[in-house]
C-alpha cells in the first residue's frame, strides 16, 4: 500500500503543503478567518456581489419556488424554468446564439474537449492556463501539445506540424495567476489562418472586463465567429455560482448530446440559478463597481511602483508579488495574516518552480483605505533588499 505518510512529510519539507482556512461569516473584504479579523485580498469576489443584499433575496426567492436540489441531471428532470431562463439571459448579455450551465467552470472544460475532440485530433494550450484546462487536454484521445505562454510564433509551428484532424486552440483569456490577458485578436486571427477552433475560457474576465462587463471578448471587439467557444464562470465576478459555455446553435446542441461531464451529473440548485439571474442585472446596472474596481487596480499598482515590489504586469484585478522561495512565500503570508491582511501564497505545482508568490486579488468592496492598509504592511514587513 502507498506510503500516504511520507508523501505528506515531503509536502512539509519542501514548503508546500497546502492548510485550509476557516472563514466564518459571508465573502467581503473585512471577515473573520481562524477566528482572527483580517482584511481578504484573496476572494475572487471581484465586482462585490457575493454579498449583496438583493441577489441574497433572489436566492431567498428562489428557495421558495423551487425548493432545494434539482433532483436529477438537466435531461432528466432537473431543468427548471430558472436555469433554461438563466441560459437565455447569458446568451443575449454574451452575444452569443445560446448558452448551456455547467456546475463548475472545471467541468465545463472536460466537456468540451470530451465532446468535440477524438483520437486523430490535436489540442493546443498555452503553458500557463489552469489546471482544468490542462486536465480537458490531458482526458480526451486527442494529442495534447503546449506551447510556451502567450509565444504565437511557437503555436503557429506547432499547428503547422498537424495537417490533418480537427485543431482546438485553447487558453485562459485572464490568467489565474498572473493576471495577465492572452493576445486574443492574434490568436483568433491565427485559428481562422489555420482552420482551426480557439476556445476561450473567460473565469477571470467575465464581469470585470470591457464596457458593458461582458468580459476579455468585449475588451478585444471579438464576436462568436472569432472566438467560437466561450466558457466562463459565475462564483467570480458575478458573485454566485457554477459556469456556462457560449456559442452557436451547433456547439451547445453538441453538448447537450454528447458532454459527459453535463449529461451525467445532477443539475445544480434552481436557487443559485435564480439568484445568478438577479446578479447578472446587478453586474449591467451598476457600472460603477467596474469604474471603482480599475481606479483600485491604479492605486494598488501606483503604490507597488514606489515601494519597488516585484510585481507582474497586469491590469486586472489579479496582482502577483512574486516571491521566489516557497519558504519565503509561506512565512510572508503567515506575516501578513498575523498583521490582519490575509493573502494567499502560491506554490508549485500551481505556478513554475521558482516563482512562488503571493496572489493578491482586489474587489470593488475594498475600499481606498484598505489598499492604503496593505501596502503600508508589506512596506513594514519587507525590510532589507527590496522584493
Amino acid at each position: 500500500m502507498k506510503d500516504f505518510a511520507a508523501g505528506l512529510a515531503q509536502r512539509l519539507t519542501t514548503h508546500l503543503y497546502r492548510v485550509r482556512r476557516l472563514c466564518e461569516g459571508p465573502q467581503q473584504p473585512e471577515c473573520v478567518v481562524d477566528g482572527k479579523k483580517v482584511v481578504s485580498f484573496c476572494s475572487n469576489d471581484y465586482l462585490g456581489l457575493a454579498n449583496h443584499p438583493r441577489v441574497i433575496a433572489a436566492f431567498k426567492k428562489g428557495l421558495d419556488d423551487y425548493g432545494v436540489g434539482s433532483g436529477a441531471s438537466h435531461l432528466v428532470n432537473g431543468h427548471s424554468r430558472a436555469h433554461h431562463e438563466l441560459e437565455e439571459e447569458l446568451a443575449a448579455f454574451a452575444k452569443r446564439d445560446r448558452a448551456l450551465l455547467f456546475s463548475t467552470g472545471y467541468m465545463a472544460n472536460l466537456g468540451i474537449t470530451q465532446a468535440l475532440l477524438g483520437r486523430h485530433d490535436h489540442v493546443f494550450a498555452d503553458r500557463f492556463n489552469h489546471a482544468s484546462l490542462n486536465d480537458a487536454g490531458r482526458i480526451v484521445d486527442a494529442k495534447l501539445c503546449r506551447y510556451p505562454h502567450n509565444d504565437l510564433n511557437n503555436l503557429h509551428k506547432q499547428l503547422k506540424r498537424c495537417p490533418t484532424g480537427q485543431r482546438l486552440i485553447m487558453t485562459d483569456a485572464v490568467f489565474s495567476m498572473e493576471g495577465d490577458l492572452a493576445p486574443l485578436p492574434q490568436l483568433a486571427s491565427l485559428a481562422d489562418a489555420t482552420d482551426s477552433m480557439l476556445m476561450v475560457d473567460d473565469a477571470h474576465g467575465f464581469g470585470v472586463l470591457g464596457e458593458s462587463g461582458r468580459g476579455s471578448l468585449e475588451h478585444f471587439q471579438l464576436s462568436q465567429k472569432n472566438a467560437p467557444i466561450l466558457m466562463a464562470t459565475l462564483g467570480k465576478a458575478v458573485g454566485v455560482f457554477g459556469a456556462f459555455v457560449a456559442g452557436s446553435h451547433d456547439l451547445i446542441e453538441t453538448l447537450i448530446q454528447s458532454a459527459r461531464t453535463y449529461i451525467y451529473t445532477t443539475a445544480s440548485p434552481p436557487a443559485l440559478a435564480h439568484a445568478t439571474r438577479t446578479s447578472l442585472r446587478i453586474l449591467q446596472q451598476e457600472t460603477w463597481r467596474r469604474e471603482k474596481l480599475n481606479d483600485l487596480i491604479d492605486q494598488f499598482r501606483n503604490g507597488a511602483k514606489q515601494l519597488r515590489l516585484n510585481l507582474l504586469p497586469s491590469q486586472t484585478p489579479i496582482q502577483a508579488l512574486i516571491i521566489g522561495d516557497n519558504a519565503r512565500a509561506l512565512n510572508l503570508s503567515q506575516s501578513l495574516y498575523d498583521q490582519g491582511i490575509l493573502v494567499s501564497a502560491i506554490r508549485p505545482p500551481t505556478v513554475p518552480a521558482g516563482t512562488a508568490r503571493l496572489r493578491i486579488t482586489l474587489s470593488a468592496s475594498h475600499s481606498d483605505q484598505h489598499i492604503i492598509q496593505l501596502l503600508e504592511t508589506i512596506e513594514r514587513l519587507t525590510t532589507g533588499p527590496r522584493m
